[in-house]
């Protein structure tokens, strides 16, 4: 009988890292996750998980504070007995023109945004290496590949975790450990929410061959795919859920004779 996974979700309060926490659950694993809200709020949602087969542990964490991050891991694998599946996905966006950032800007935003990741990754692997066995999963996104304008500082840091990915998938691999990331694209998630007009919206729903935004719960489900043990082989990948948008470079030519 297959042991039930043991896993870390970072950013779970909402959008993807909430989908993902339940998604999991419904698999039977042990979910630990970092939650921004009330001890109301948290314990509701530790509710929702349980309910939906799993174990909670969800604690307030601030992922750009290594020490956290390290006490949080710890605690996750105390609880769990180990930590099977880590995922990277506490995160926030930053829309400011280039011209316009100060030291602040992206000193705050790659402290979450890529320094959380690297706190992350190095608690996961220290517990991973002693297993010799685990996935660790990098959310990233395609900004990377298409940038929109104003998102310098959320676009560089996306870049420097598929740096961080494709380097920890060489440098973890003999013990065991493969490293992902996953790449969503237009989501309906409370992260964007706050930057997208109806206009942002419609030319998504242009330009994406699916021509419909996705959910977080689709998303998540691409993240979970990774901690199947027949994804063992998969590592150093960024795997794109984006319901095509990368892809289109449809600019209306006309038909030729």
């Amino acid at each position: 009988m297959t042991e039930p996974l043991r896993a870390v979700v970072t950013g779970a309060s909402g959008g993807i890292g909430r989908a993902l926490a339940l998604h999991l659950a419904a698999r039977g694993a042990s979910v630990a996750g970092t939650f921004r809200g009330d001890d109301d709020a948290r314990e509701a949602f530790a509710s929702e998980i349980r309910d939906a087969g799993g174990r909670a542990l969800l604690r307030s964490v601030d992922v750009s504070d290594r020490a956290a991050v390290v006490a949080f891991g710890n605690e996750a694998a105390d609880a769990f007995g180990g930590i099977d599946f880590w995922v990277n996905n506490a995160a926030r966006l930053m829309v400011k023109p280039f011209l316009e950032t100060t030291e602040d800007d992206w000193s705050s935003l790659f402290s979450i945004n890529f320094l959380g990741y690297v706190w992350g990754c190095q608690v996961a692997a220290q517990h991973m290496t002693r297993q010799q066995s685990g996935s660790i999963v990098n959310v990233s996104s395609v900004v990377f590949e298409q940038p929109p304008t104003d998102l310098s500082a959320y676009v560089s840091a996306k870049g420097a975790v598929t740096g961080l990915t494709r380097a920890l998938a060489v440098e973890l691999g003999p013990a065991g450990i493969v490293v992902n990331a996953v790449s969503p694209g237009a989501t309906d998630t409370p992260l964007n929410d706050a930057a997208w007009t109806d206009a942002v919206r419609e030319n998504y729903l242009k330009r994406i061959p699916a021509r419909r935004i996705g959910s977080p719960e689709e998303v998540a489900a691409a993240v979970a795919l990774l901690a199947d043990p027949g994804a063992r082989y998969v590592t150093g990948q960024v795997i794109r859920a984006d319901g095509g948008l990368v892809l289109d470079g449809s600019v209306g030519h006309e038909q030729t004779p």
